[in-house]
């Protein structure tokens, strides 16, 4: 692990400086793909779709590590991998364009790079906040998870499910689709449940957690298998009309979609250092053990 929390410190500390590496990040590659499958369908197709790129990466990770230097190697690696799988849209470059944006329709039409699913976002704070969340959890939280806790090929998988689960401009029929968003929901479960107690710890712990039971008490059970992790946009949401009502500004600036998508930005922030510093506490566990 100790190898992926310093690829994973690389690679984000790389789109921090130089963010225009998201310009090499498309799915191109992968659309010609599921392009190329046109002939399968249903959850067979999402099988191969899916499983192809996930054993090609593990087949070249084997590999790696038969050569000489391979920790070098499977480093370099494992950061190209990496890097493709936060992309193909740079989660901080999105946020600053908003706040950069010298008006208001600016500021909206930037806005909309948060839609995971090409849903539109509406100018206000908590709808702002909620789309921040989930552009957090499939950009960033849910990638490095699965890059944690299964490598390379972990990350690459989270990053194929999502795009084939919830881009809607993939021609796929809707038994493949069906199938393949219920993957990428059952994908998004535990970073999702882990990003909502972070986000507990770093911003309004009472709100975020009774948002969270409340929206587990309202639902079905299992209704987020289908629908997604609709806890975290509810936590979200919760996170952000708490800092509204309590806000210490003026009343104008307690509705300001972007002052509260800075400070929600900062407690985004906040929980990517605990995550880190969770696995390098793990990693010196081991080296202590």
């Amino acid at each position: 692990m100790a190898v992926s929390l310093l690829t994973a410190l690389i690679a984000l500390g790389l789109l921090h400086v130089q963010p225009q590496l998201t310009h090499w990040r498309g799915d191109g590659g992968f659309r010609r793909w599921v392009a190329q499958l046109g002939d399968t369908s249903g959850p067979g197709r999402v099988a191969v779709t899916l499983g192809v790129p996930v054993v090609a990466c593990l087949l070249v990770s084997w590999l790696i590590s038969l050569l000489p230097g391979s920790d070098v190697l499977r480093l370099i690696f494992s950061l190209v991998v990496l890097l493709y799988s936060l992309g193909p849209h740079a989660f901080e470059e999105d946020l600053e364009a908003i706040i950069k944006a010298p008006d208001q329709p600016s500021r909206e039409a930037a806005a909309q790079a948060l839609s995971e699913e090409g849903e539109p976002v509406a100018w206000h704070a908590v709808a702002l906040g909620e789309a921040t969340a989930y552009a957090a959890l499939r950009r960033r939280f849910g990638v490095l998870l699965w890059f944690f806790l299964l490598g390379p090929a972990g990350a690459l998988l989270y990053r194929l499910a999502q795009t084939l689960g919830r881009d809607h401009s993939l021609h796929v029929d809707a038994q493949a689709r069906a199938s393949a968003r219920a993957f990428a929901n059952l994908a998004d479960w535990l970073p999702a449940q882990l990003l909502v107690f972070t986000l507990a710890l770093v911003g309004h712990w009472d709100a975020v957690i009774q948002a969270w039971k409340r929206w587990h008490q309202q639902q079905p059970p299992n209704s987020w298998y289908v629908e997604g992790p609709g806890f975290l946009g509810a936590a979200a949401r919760a996170d952000v009309q708490v800092d509204i009502e309590a806000g210490d500004g003026y009343a104008e600036e307690r509705t300001d979609p972007v002052a509260e998508l800075i400070r929600l930005r900062s407690a985004l922030l906040r929980a990517l250092l605990s995550w880190l510093s969770v696995v390098a506490l793990i990693v010196l566990a081991g080296w202590m053990g």
